[in-house]
């Protein structure tokens, strides 16, 4: 019994880090052009996360007039919308790293 809680708990922190992203990699795609299949990078709009200090905090975005629930959300949205890019699964390593790079930004 106990090996199974150890094991449990073991897992259960590997996705935890899983789930909290690499901020490194996040800044890596986030000045990618190529990163989304789009045409530019988020960098091209956000020069070094600039208009972004707050995004990591709301609830709730509105951007072209629309509303986005969440920052996966508003994150795909610019990748479809401003990067002509493809969206990327809001429960993937790519989502958890961009939200990840993107809360650092406003811890400067």
């Amino acid at each position: 019994m106990k090996k199974a809680i150890v094991v449990f708990l073991i897992l259960g922190l590997i996705g935890v880090a899983f789930a909290a992203g690499d901020m490194a990699k996040g800044r890596v795609l986030f000045n990618d052009p190529k990163a989304f299949g789009g045409v530019k990078s988020c960098n091209d709009c956000h020069p070094n996360g600039r208009g972004l200090e707050k995004a990591g905090t709301k609830k709730e975005f509105k951007l072209m007039g629309k509303t986005q629930k969440s920052l996966e959300e508003a994150v795909n949205f610019c990748i479809e919308n401003a990067l002509k890019g493809k969206p990327i699964d809001a429960k993937s390593a790519e989502m958890a790293d961009m939200v990840a790079y993107i809360k650092s930004l406003g811890k400067k």
